[in-house]
Formats: C-alpha cells, structure tokens, sequence
C-alpha cells in the first residue's frame, strides 16, 4: 500500500529527474511543504529519509536537504546504445542526426564532413547579399528561386534530362520532395512500391501517410523485374519510389537493359515512377537514369545538394511535367509557404563559379579510392559484399559467422563502433537480417577494422 510519504517522495524524485531541483538545490524545508501540502511533520520526514535512502538527496545538520549529484543514464531518446529499437525508424533517424566526436559512425548516411569542408560555406554570404538583399528579407516564389532553377536545367541536360524551370519546384532538401509526392498522390490505404532494402525514412513517411508498402526486391543491378511484374499485375499500384544509382543501403546501379524493362512495365501497367537520385554528384553523369530514359513522361526526378554540399542548407529539388510541377508548387506554398531563398541563392552562387567542378572532382576521386579501400577491407575477412560499384558511398555487406547483423551492431557499440543493421532497410522490419550498410568513408578510419576483427575473432578465424 502507498503511504503518503511514499507519495511525496515519488513527486520529489520526479522534481529532482526533471531538472526541476539540480544538484546542490536545497529542498523546501520541513515545514514550508507540511504547510503546502497540508502534511504532518512527521509525514515530510519520512518522505525526506525515503529520498536519502535512494540516494537523491543528503541531509545537512541545521541546513536542510539538498540534491546529490546524479550518475543517471540518458533517457531513451537520447541512448545510443538502445540498438533493440532499432526498427524504430524515428529512433534511427534520431541517431543519425546526432553526432559523437569520439564515434566511429560506420553506418552514417553521409560523406565525411572533410570530404566537404573545401566548399567553405563561409566566403559565400557577401556574394549571396549581392545577388538582391530586398528579397532576401520576403518570402520566395512558391517554385524556388529562379536563377537556380535555371541552372538545374542545365545540371540536368548533364545527366541526360531534358527539362524547363516551370518543371523544376525547389524544395527542404530530397526529403521534403518525396513528402510532397506522397502527400498529392497516396490517400490513406494507397498502394505504394518501394525498394527492399530501401530509404527508411521513405517508409516512414509512408506509415504516415497511411500507405500500405509493397516491396520490390532489390538486386545488384537494379529491382526484381519478376516481383514487380507480379505486383503491378495484382495490386495495380499508382506509385513506385526508387533509386537507380548509388542506391540506399545497396550501393548499387541499375542496368542499362534493366531500367529499360523497367520504363516498359510502367508504360503497360500505367506506373509513375518516383526516382531519387540524392547521390547524383558522386557518380558519372553518363550513367542509367530512368528519368533520362524516360525524359519525365512517367518520371518524377528528386535531387539534392545535402550529401555534395552540406545538409544544413536544406536544398532539394523536383523535376516532373509541367502541369503537375505547379501542383506540387502548391502543395508546397500551401504546407511550407516557400523554400528558403537565402538556401537557394547560396547554391546557385557555389554552382556559378569554377570551384563546384573541381569540389566534384575531388570527391569522386575521395570516393573512389574509399570504395576500393572498403573492398580490401571486406575481402580481408571474408565478408559477402552485395554489389561492387567502383564508386559508391555506401557498401551493402554480410559478415562471415553473423546471422543477425544486429548482435554485430551490439558486439560493436561498445567500442564506440555505430552501424546501420539491415534490418532497419527492410519494409518489414521484424525479420532477421545479416545485412549492414557500410559508409565507406567512416571506414576508413583505422579503428573500425580494428574493432571489426577483434569482434569476428569469437565467431570465425580471421586472416
């Protein structure tokens, strides 16, 4: 039975883990919370003791009680160690977006940050203030700053992309585009294809959306043309969200003969294709885009500058038809006003001068030779690698001895060892995976081999 001391103190401790009393705080005396709460003496008293015994608190002679100082865990949201959850794909999200000085974050989704410091953000804000300080202080228009999208016209004839600034809509980064998307499309129940493994984040606005996922197996050269073709035959979805090149978790490209059989099953199943391409910077420019195949008739292109530039600029973009472009730069006003101009204006001013080509260079290259590196490294320990594109940011790979990635992850962690277990890519997030995604840029960073052998040791003879 819980006393009313019991209660008192329950409320206290409550106080003292909220931040309410920190450590050193001096509690209420005796009588001002007998007062308050309309308690006997005696009752404060032994709601005080019950507190000294959990060791929150410390009496004082003549002075009262004050808080002790408190070696409490982090709270859930906050513990990286909490590898269970991982199928929580807000959880996942959480952990990506923090950073660890003294991690190695093997399972990252991004490019280190020296790959990027030579773009130096900085010297940027003067020319940015020149190109119209007036507007800088308004809204934008509700397709994106002009002048930029003008240039994306330009980056896309690169890739093959035939398109014009009315069918461009500048967004919060790639995935503030496929929330669009799925917003003016999938009403709740919709059927959806996605990739699997694939974008969690993308699955997770799908939950949201209350969209039934439909997975289409992904392989080294692109999706299971069989599985799809079955899928459309008996579900006739509307939606297919993919990604042809530098695919996440994959690291794999599609075929040039699959992305054309692709492009015909759309066209007889009446298919629109979502095809987000965010690592579009780190690959060739000759390489299979279905959106090139298709020049945007049954494709909707999704790009972003967060993995070559930086992802606090939050510069994403859309290129469809012309018709629906203008309806998403509706949606778009209508949920977010606008993008952000000043965002805008400092990457068309970095892909105004000649620096952007020679950046772009060097991290191809960086990725290139990370890619190779990554590779030895795998080959080293016998590890099952998915696809070996010769540039890719990430590498999809199963470990020897390891039928469950995740008790890897958990071997790992406390060597301050972060990865990303397969089974957080999959549509159903429940089954076992041996899988991981590897960045391999975080890999080279000499303590993870050494923390990835040791681990091993215990399961498999290591070479």
């Amino acid at each position: 039975m819980t006393t009313i001391a019991d209660s008192l103190a329950d409320t206290l401790a409550r106080q003292i883990a909220s931040g309410a009393y920190k450590a050193g705080d001096k509690l209420p005396s005796l009588r001002e919370l007998a007062q308050l709460h309309g308690y006997a003496k005696n009752t404060v008293v032994a709601a005080f003791e019950l507190l000294v015994s959990r060791g929150l608190v410390e009496p004082r002679r003549g002075s009262g009680y004050f808080v002790l100082a408190q070696s409490t865990p982090k709270p859930p949201e906050e513990d990286a160690g909490s590898l269970g959850r991982a199928m929580d794909i807000v959880w996942l999200m959480r952990e990506q977006l923090k950073t660890q000085p003294d991690a190695v974050a093997v399972g990252d989704g991004f490019p280190p940050v020296e790959w990027l410091a030579d773009v130096r953000l900085d010297k940027y804000h003067p020319k940015v203030v020149r190109t119209g300080l007036g507007a800088l202080f308004r809204y934008g228009s509700r397709f994106g700053y002009a002048p930029l999208r003008d240039h994306l016209v330009r980056k896309l004839a690169d890739f093959g992309i035939g398109a014009e600034p009315r069918q461009i809509v500048l967004t919060h980064g790639a995935n503030e585009a496929m929330d669009i998307v799925i917003r003016y499309f999938v009403p709740p129940g919709g059927k959806v294809l996605v990739d699997d493994p694939g974008y969690y984040p993308l699955f997770g606005k799908l939950k949201l959306a209350g969209a039934q996922m439909l997975a289409v197996p992904r392989l080294a050269d692109g999706p299971d043309l069989d599985v799809l073709e079955r899928l459309l035959m008996a579900e006739r979805p509307r939606l297919f969200f993919t990604q042809s090149l530098a695919h996440n978790p994959t690291g794999s490209d599609i075929s040039p003969a699959k992305a054309f059989r692709v492009l015909q099953l759309a066209q007889k199943y009446d298919l629109l294709i979502v095809e987000n391409d965010p690592l579009a910077d780190f690959k060739p420019t000759a390489l299979p885009r279905l959106s090139a195949l298709d020049q945007l008739e049954r494709t909707i292109y999704i790009g972003s500058f967060s993995k070559s530039f930086s992802a606090a600029l939050r510069v994403g973009f859309i290129a469809c038809g012309a018709d629906l472009a203008s309806d998403l730069a509706d949606l778009k006003a209508l949920i977010h006003v606008s993008s952000s101009e000043y965002s805008e204006r400092t990457v068309d001013v970095i892909l105004s001068e000649g620096h952007y080509q020679r950046h772009l260079n060097r991290l191809q290259n960086r990725l290139g030779e990370a890619t190779r590196k990554a590779f030895q490294l795998f080959d080293s320990v016998d590890a099952e690698v998915f696809a070996r594109t010769p540039q890719s940011l990430y590498v999809w790979a199963a470990l020897p001895g390891v039928a469950d990635s995740l008790v890897l992850a958990k071997e790992l962690l406390p060597r301050k060892i972060v990865m990303a277990p397969g089974r957080i890519f999959s549509v159903d997030s429940t089954q076992v995976s041996r899988w991981s995604r590897f960045n391999v840029g975080a890999m080279a960073d000499p303590r993870f081999a050494k923390a990835l052998r040791t681990a091993l040791k215990g399961l498999i003879p290591v070479r």
